[in-house]
């Protein structure tokens, strides 16, 4: 890193000229600049300033135009002063990068990080004298910024009561979020409304200015640290609010640690913004466990649709789900259509009762009677398929945490390479235990939280075994660094579907794709190709639609989550899915909307195969796709499951498909249309294989 005194940070800047001579401090906007730096290309910049209290702010423009205006920096403590006040610069740092990694499973094989880099280091000019870093990376689409506290003689522990740092739109535009602290955790549906009539919203949230411009705000790398909501301030105006802990402090560190991430993404449309999101893993520290070669992305069955309508339980009784007799029906199934896992929900003691948040009868190494998991490893095992585990905390996370090395000793002696895990209880409601029997309360999100999940993740790591995480915290980019935390869940999934009241809108996955999924993979368990739920209550969506979300919503490890007699009702379809991958060397957005519409094509990992995926909302909608990502030269075999006649997800038509083939080359195009709550899935296939006409 480059160590820039302060009296050489006034050089000359420009937006053309390279990243490292982008500093120019003698052109102020407000007489108060102290530092500037910009993108690789030059169109975005920042810019921090000191007004005359000495209270520190940075600002953003995109092509010399405001995107956020002065926004504070700085911190609120709970037994200290607050850090914001009377600041000066010390030093400016800087640094640029521009290379490349690669992914062991993902959407993309390899990923750019191309980047300049600036650290501004304040320091207050009387009393404590206490130091803060803010260091920004500045992308082409987007930018992140964090905060690191060194060790020092007037601050050396921190009970961070919040942060101040803000987010000040330059003008109005269109928001689409969803509500933080609220009892039911993430899962909510998304509002869209004037970015001046947000509440307090949980991140990802996404903003559509005035002029087009598309902008995410998230954060990267959450580690140690409570999770950031956006509480709206005044106007236009985003000040961070940090998930609160049993305690007082939000954050209780050792100084000389850094914060997570602030993430702006910016784009000109929404397709932008799926691009742009690749800025979370880039601010992601590189794997962190060596040889990942064990885990394994792939597709699942399981015993669980039936549960979700109220059909099986996952406790004890007549109805039992998890028995050895239906478990083995499930292996059968996922082997006769070369589906490598079957997930299995309340195989173990602790179910019995009323286990919603209160966990502590769980046991995760202690099968029920009925469930005979020798012999089921066994048989999967004979059949090429695999055991996906699940352990149910009912939000006893404490209880849970001293069984981790049990519970995944066991997952690897019975050949479970997956786990999902759970934490169903309100908000606010986890359960923690100290080591001195004390008892408290936490959100899902806290501080502790946060570490909890990582002591999970490396815990399972140890036997080989992935982890799902359901009502989770949220992703932060940590499959690059953690590649065993493979998906979560987070946000409103199929489950919602299966109850006759509150089933998602047909808006949903389109608002999915370009809020939430752009924090990275949910496990959304989508393929429910009966569209039926709990006393036959329809799904608000087409049977096309439900093969697009394999390709529209990624996730490494994917449920086709019908049951097998349904299955067995739709052959042509199911051959969708058997074919489907779930990991990708290419992925491009061709076209979308928030919450309107999205199409994006993936390449299969391995393959010259690409397959196509859109999704749309409550209306008919059709657009015109270019085939530019097809190898020139080639001829594909397009295998198209497209809404059929009349196909409508309001009436009984929405079974209604049309399954086709056609010859295509690169540089046609596709009208792709899709009926109201409709989609389209495509396989294009590559000269060489052979493709099953119909």
């Amino acid at each position: 890193m480059k160590f820039v005194p302060l009296a050489l940070a006034f050089a000359a800047f420009s937006f053309s000229a390279p990243a490292l001579a982008q500093d120019d401090l003698s052109q102020k906007t407000d007489g108060n600049v102290v530092a500037r730096a910009a993108s690789p290309d030059g169109k975005l910049t920042v810019t921090i300033s000191l007004d005359n209290e000495g209270r520190a702010s940075y600002a953003v423009q995109r092509a010399g135009k405001p995107l956020l205006t002065d926004s504070r920096l700085g911190f609120l403590f709970t037994d200290a002063p607050k850090l914001d006040r009377g600041m000066s610069v010390v030093e400016v740092k800087r640094d640029k990068s521009d290379t490349s990694w690669n992914q062991p499973f993902g959407e993309w094989s390899t990923i750019r990080d191309n980047h300049t880099e600036m650290t501004v280091r304040l320091r207050e000019k009387a009393d404590l004298k206490r130091e803060m870093d803010v260091t920004f990376r500045i992308f082409d689409d987007g930018i992140g910024f964090r905060y690191t506290l060194p060790t020092q003689a007037n601050l050396k522990h921190a009970n961070i009561a919040d942060e101040l740092t803000e987010f000040a739109f330059a003008g109005p535009g269109t928001a689409w979020w969803k509500p933080a602290y609220l009892w039911n955790r993430e899962e909510y549906l998304y509002n869209k409304t004037p970015l001046d009539a947000v509440g307090t919203a949980q991140t990802v949230m996404t903003v559509k200015l005035a002029d087009g411009t598309h902008v995410a705000l998230h954060e990267a790398a959450l580690v140690d640290y409570a999770a950031m909501n956006l509480q709206r301030a005044e106007g236009n105006t985003f000040k961070a609010s940090l998930t609160p802990g049993a305690g007082a402090p939000k954050v209780s560190r050792d100084a000389g640690f850094s914060t997570p991430w602030r993430t702006i993404a910016v784009a000109d449309d929404a397709a932008g913004l799926y691009a742009a999101s690749r800025m979370t893993l880039n601010l992601n520290e590189p794997n962190k466990l060596g040889d990942v070669s064990w885990i394994k992305p792939g597709k699942f069955v399981g015993v669980w649709w039936n549960m979700i309508k109220g059909e099986w339980t996952w406790s004890r009784g007549p109805k039992h789900g998890a028995t050895t007799a239906h478990v083995k029906q499930y292996i059968d199934f996922a082997a006769a259509n070369h589906i490598p896992g079957v997930l299995v929900e309340g195989w173990n003691v602790g179910w019995d009762g009323n286990w919603f948040g209160n966990g502590k009868d769980m046991n995760f190494d202690q099968p029920t009677e009925d469930f005979d998991a020798a012999e089921l490893a066994r048989y999967a095992k004979a059949k090429g398929v695999y055991l996906i585990g699940h352990n149910e905390t009912g939000g006893s996370a404490s209880h849970y945490d001293s069984q981790l090395d049990r519970a995944f000793k066991y997952a690897q002696d019975h050949g479970i390479p997956v786990v999902k895990t759970g934490y169903v209880t309100d908000a606010g409601q986890i359960e923690r235990v100290d080591p001195d029997g004390s008892q408290h309360r936490e959100w899902h999100e806290s501080q502790w939280m946060v570490n909890h999940h990582l002591r999970v993740v490396e815990t399972a790591a140890k036997y080989h075994v992935s982890i799902d995480s359901h009502e989770p915290v949220k992703d932060t980019g940590l499959r690059r660094t953690y590649p065993n935390w493979v998906a979560r869940e987070g946000g409103r999934g199929m489950e919602y579907n299966a109850w006759e009241g509150g089933k998602n809108p047909p808006e949903h996955e389109a608002n999915m794709v370009f809020t939430q999924l752009l924090g990275g993979p949910m496990d959304f368990t989508p393929g429910v190709l009966s569209l039926s739920g709990s006393n036959g209550s329809a799904i608000k969506s087409t049977i096309a639609k439900q093969l697009a979300l394999y390709v529209v919503l990624y996730s490494p490890v994917v449920m086709a989550a019908d049951t097998p007699e349904n299955y067995a009702k739709y052959p042509r379809e199911m051959k969708f899915i058997r074919d489907v991958p779930t990991d990708w060397s290419d992925t491009r957005v061709l076209n979308g909307e928030v919450g309107d519409y999205a199409t994006i094509v993936r390449k299969a990992k391995g393959s010259d195969d690409w397959y196509l995926g859109a999704v749309g909302d409550e209306e008919a909608r059709s657009s015109t796709v270019t085939l530019d990502f097809l190898d020139a030269g080639k001829i594909y075999t397009a295998e198209i499951y497209r809404d059929g006649p009349g196909a409508d997800y309001r009436t009984d038509a929405r079974h209604s498909i049309t399954i086709e083939t056609r010859q295509v080359k690169k540089g046609d195009t596709l009208t792709i249309a899709l009926a109201p709550g409709g989609g389209e899935a495509i396989r294009f296939v590559a000269p060489g294989k052979k493709a099953r006409r119909r």
